[in-house]
Order: C-alpha cells, then structure tokens, then sequence
C-alpha cells in the first residue's frame, strides 16, 4: 500500500504557514527499496544531529522489484513520506539516496549517491534492459548533467568505477563507510548483544547471511540452515540467519517463513530485515555467509567465515571476491559440525585476515567525512557542535520460536571404581531433521520433548517427556507424572522441575527418582537424560553421576528413588 497525498509540510505550496521549524535548506530522501532506506536511516541521524536548518523529506519510488516494506519501514521511524509525484514540484538543495537506480525529474540540485552494501561488489539485472549492470551505478543522464557524486568507502574504487564506467570520471567522493565505523564502534559491547540474543559465554551463535538471487547461499541451499541446526548440539550453539531484504519484499514473509518452516521450528533465529542484522553480526562467532556484503563485514570485524555459496557476479578484484577465494567453502554433503569447528580455528582465517584493508579507507571518519560532503552540497556551514561521532548499537532481542522437542544421544561410561558413571549428553532440535546414528554399546538414543510440543507425531513418540514449567507445588509433581504417562503409552519417563535444582523423574514402571543437580538453572530435561541413560545402561538408579553436556566440564547428579507415596509411585 502507498500514498498519493501530497505533503503540505514541511515542502508543499503554504508549507511556511504550518512549519515551527522554518528549514534554510531542504534535503530530499529518495526512497525506493528496504535495504536502500535503511541505509540512509542507519547514517543520517548522526551527520544531522541537532540542526534544525535543514528539513528532510522522504520521496517514496514505488517503481522497484523490491519496494514492498519501504512505506511500513518509513512510517515506523516518524519520517515524512510524499508521493514521487510531488518530487517535480518541490525545489529541493540536495537529494539524498542509497538506491542508484532513481528516476529523477529534471532540475539541477546535486544528487549524493551512498552505497547500501560495501561499495561496488557485484553485478545486478538492470531493470531497464535485459542485461546486468555495476551495482551502485547511476543512469547516465546523472552523470552527464553532472548533477551525481558517488560515494566511495575506498580508493581502489575510484579506479574500477572509471575501468567499468569511464562517465563516472571526477564524480566520486572518498567518504568511508559509516556503517562498518558503527560496528567498529560497537565491538566493546558484544558481551550485551549476546546476552540480548541469549547467548552466554558457553554458547557459539552461527550467524547464516544471505544475499538476495539464484546465486545467494539461501538460492542455492535453502535448507542449510536446518541442516546446520541437525548438526549443532543445541546446548553448544545457535543459529540465526540474517536474509537480505530484498528476499523479504520479492517474496513475502509467509513465504520465506513457510520456506525455513523446519529451521524455525528448530530454534532459528529469523533476524528483521532493517537495523538488527547489525547487533545480531556483532554477536556472531563464524559467519556462514556467500557474496553478500554482511559477510564481507563479518570479515572486516574478524569474524571466521564459512561460505555457503559465491556467485560469479561478484567483481573480479574486490574485496568481496578476495574473500570468496581465499575464505573456506561449505561442502553441503559433508559433516557440518566437522567444518564449523574447523572454520572457528584461527588457522583457518590466515588467508583472507587483511580483507578489510581492501575494503574500507581509514575506518572510524566516515561519519565526518560525510558530513563535510553533506553540508557543502546543501551550501550550508557545519554545525559548531563538534564531529559527528559513530554511537555504538544498542543491543536487539530477536525472538524466536521455542524448541520443543530434541533427539537426545547419551554415552554411559562406567567408573573403574564402581561408584557411578559419567553420562555425555548431546541434543539436536527435532525439527531439524535430524537422523540419529545407530546404537552402539554405551551409546542411548531417546526423543525427549515438553508437554508444549504440538508435532503429535513427535508428542506420541517421545520416550521422555518433560514439563515445561516447574510445578507449584511438590505434591502436584507425581500427578502430573502419573496422568502423562497415562495419557502416553509410548512413553517410558515423564520429568519435572521441582526448583532450586531438585526434579522429579517418574518411570513407567512405577518408580519415581529424585535428581538433584548445583545448577538449578536448567529444566529438567538434564535430569531425565541422566536417568534415562542409567536405565537403558542397567545401572542402579542411586548415586551420583557426571553429566557432561557437549563438551562442558561435568557436573554432578545425584539419584536416589523415593520410597511409596501412597499412590503406589514408589
């Protein structure tokens, strides 16, 4: 859905009967797809903080592939939004966009041109011919009139726009990148944006990125981001994926939700199309990304990067294809857990550890430099209050789906002094798909899920269920436990916390098993697998075992089944 009300202020034909702020110059945002105006919400703010001299409109292109979401976007930040039919009607001093491809009516205002990625990466489809353009790259008829200046993040862009594109000759302007400053800025608070996500200092996050096309990670392999989560202990790591927007507005959320149904089921985190990707980016431990411009930022912020995919549009000698042919490629056959763990080691990101050097030009005076260039096309002095300074990002909670259901592999190592055993405990989403290995001495496979589970295929198999929250009373625990396994057949325990790190596990054949844990931060569901194991091992259902969840350091759990409590539950 889009306008056609023209604005009657702050630009409109007695915009000066209405205004409280009179505006000595106005600058016009061209507005045409999701990523583009996200780039310049992201910048702008700080390069115009506290000047009211200049007024800002946005003009809304309705004309892109991709436009779906600018409106809604636009109107969530407060912006004022004309149609782009009032565009030849308003005399604007500047015109401000990060979308080259715009359609300008005549005039003469200069026109800045920021890049909405890292630079001129890659080769897109030209919407006004059947062939493939520069990205970045503006119609002719701006260079010509000489009315364009494109931004540059870098020198070495300067001559490949003018070996690709000799009209762009004298209409760069060297500004760096104030996006990658703002992550750059931001690196000392990544501690808050793991937290925000969840993620603790004994959990990695893999971060899937994706650009948009046939040739993008998610065009190519649209499952592997279930197929990391089948392969990733649950325990030890998360997934989140951050798609391009262009993906959201070409086809849908219902659609790319449908698209990733498993995944989600499965715990991915599905980042917002505009500004999260940014502190999800900024918590990330490896990047499994392709020849988009979030996985050339992983890069640049040091961040070890796995690729899913590389398209061959991306441009011979930039930094993007500089990382595509030194950085590790995913083989979609291969054991995933094995490459990730791989991919994480420091060895393994030597070749591609300067990438950022050929990316971005003296990092941290973007926002300066932009704003030298900003105020000397609107012919306006800077403000005295000083340059502009990168803020560092407040953190994002992405929400997601809850996990319900897990395949769960324990391994029972019996002590040489008989006191116990050590239990290894490894889960996978069952969501995922994951296929469990065959059994082997020592080794217990078991599907676990909560009484929340809404698979009823899963819900109707699972040999463990727990409860998903703790109970309010101690004597409400053996009902529940009783009235589960009634209701399941196929169930062989049912377990449930009791607080303070103390759980109930009730067996089908009648007995009940106290498990104590120092962790009391966990449901129940460590507890269950302890005694699981013990049970399908044959060892005695009492002591104290060690638990070892992936490869954390163990901690103890100890047993002891309750005498009969009158309900025959012993």
């Amino acid at each position: 859905m889009h306008t056609e009300r023209p604005l009657r202020v702050p630009v409109g034909r007695d915009a000066e009967r209405w205004r409280t702020f009179p505006g000595e110059r106005t600058l016009v945002v061209a507005a045409r797809t999701v990523v583009s105006t996200t780039r310049v919400l992201e910048c702008l703010p700080a390069v115009l903080r506290d000047d009211s001299r200049v007024s800002v409109v946005f003009a809304y292109d309705p004309t892109s592939a991709f436009n779906d979401g600018v409106l809604d976007l636009l109107h969530d930040s407060g912006c004022r939004v004309m149609p782009w039919s009032q565009l030849g009607d308003v005399s604007p001093d500047l015109v401000l966009t990060a979308s080259e491809n715009v359609d300008l009516p005549e005039g003469t205002c200069p026109v800045l041109v920021l890049p909405h990625g890292i630079g001129f990466q890659k080769y897109v489809p030209d919407s006004r011919a059947d062939r493939v353009r520069l990205s970045g790259l503006v119609p002719d008829a701006l260079l010509e009139a000489g009315r364009a200046w494109l931004a540059t993040s870098h020198p070495d862009q300067d001559e490949q726009l003018l070996a690709a594109h000799p009209k762009a000759a004298g209409r760069t302007l060297l500004v760096g990148d104030p996006c990658f400053d703002e992550l750059a800025a931001s690196v000392p608070l990544r501690p808050a944006h793991r937290a925000a996500l969840g993620v603790g200092d004994d959990r990695r996050l893999v971060v899937v990125s994706s650009t948009w096309g046939p040739t993008s990670l998610l065009g190519e392999h649209p499952g592997l981001p279930a197929r990391l989560l089948a392969a990733l202990p649950h325990d030890t790591y998360r997934v989140a994926a951050i798609v391009h927007p262009n993906v959201w507005a070409a086809h849908g959320s219902w659609q790319l939700r449908r698209n990733l149904a498993a995944a989600l089921d499965a715990g991915l985190l599905l980042v917002p199309p505009a500004h999260a990707w940014r502190s999800v980016l900024l918590a990330s431990d490896l990047v499994v990304g392709d020849h988009g411009s979030v996985t050339l930022y992983g890069a640049a912020l040091g961040r070890p990067v796995l690729l899913g995919a590389f398209g061959s549009d991306s441009v011979p000698g930039t930094a993007a294809e500089v990382l595509g042919r030194h950085a590790p490629r995913l083989d979609p056959g291969g054991d995933a857990r094995r490459q990730v763990e791989t991919a994480l080691e420091p060895a393994a990101r030597a070749g591609y550890a300067g990438v950022a050097e050929r990316a971005f030009s003296e990092p941290g005076r973007a926002l300066v430099r932009l704003r030298a260039v900003l105020y000397e096309l609107l012919r306006l002095p800077e403000p005295p209050s000083g340059p502009p300074r990168a803020r560092a990002l407040a953190p994002v909670r992405v929400p997601a789906e809850p996990v319900t259901s897990w395949r769960v592999r324990t391994r029972v190592t019996v002590r040489d002094d008989g006191s116990g055993a050590v239990v290894g405990m490894e889960r996978i989403p069952a969501a995922a798909g994951h296929r469990p290995e065959p059994e082997s001495p020592g080794f217990f496979d078991h599907l676990a899920c909560t009484d929340e589970e809404r698979d009823l295929r899963i819900a109707e198999s699972a040999s463990v269920v727990l409860r998903a929250a703790p109970v309010a009373a101690g004597a409400d625990a053996p009902r529940w436990i009783d009235a589960t396994l009634a209701a399941r057949p196929g169930c062989l325990a049912a377990a449930v916390a009791l607080g303070a790190g103390r759980h109930l596990v009730g067996l089908r054949d009648g007995r009940t098993v106290e498990a104590a844990t120092a962790d009391g931060a966990h449901g129940p569901e460590r507890a269950a697998a302890v005694v699981y194991a013990y049970l399908r091992a044959g060892l005695p259902l009492t002591g104290t075992a060690s638990l070892r969840v992936d490869a954390r350091p163990e901690e103890d759990v100890v047993l002891r089944v309750r005498a009969e409590d009158g309900t025959g539950r012993r």
